[in-house]
């Protein structure tokens, strides 16, 4: 039986613009696609830990936080696959400086990412529930 595959992918998002980070991937799989900053958890890690550490190698940087919310956690029908999805607010837009693995960055509005997203963010982002929870926490930081 093989092991489960715990990932995590941040949705970075900015007070200052409305505008999230996507990142375009350079090889594998998905290459091409928009996604999020992101990936695979190292064994004995939590989802948040590996989030924190894929950050540092993705986009060199972990930005300071002013808020972290977990969004969605996805689990495959075998149970062998999970995705944990945090919303991260910050305050402003920063240049990410990129490993081998992206070719490209955006910050975008969930209307208008470049394409083509990665399969499970565009499944993210066509999902009702979840859209309405990350409009609802634009609302609410538009606020404070």
């Amino acid at each position: 039986m093989k092991d489960t595959i715990v990932c995590s992918g941040a949705i970075f998002y900015a007070k200052a613009t409305n505008r999230i980070l996507l990142l375009q991937k350079s090889n594998g799989k998905h290459k091409n696609t928009w996604g999020l900053v992101g990936g695979t958890n190292e064994s004995g890690e939590t989802p948040w830990q590996g989030l924190q550490r894929e950050v540092q190698e993705e986009i060199g940087t972990l930005p300071e936080i002013i808020k972290t919310l977990p969004l969605e956690s996805f689990v495959s029908n075998d149970n062998r696959f999970n995705f944990h999805t945090y919303l991260c607010v910050i305050e402003k837009e920063f240049t990410p400086q990129l490993s081998e693995e992206h070719k490209g960055w955006a910050w975008c509005s969930i209307d208008s990412c470049p394409r083509p997203l990665h399969q499970g963010l565009r499944s993210s982002f066509g999902n009702k529930t979840i859209r309405n929870k990350l409009q609802t926490v634009f609302d609410i930081m538009d606020l404070l």
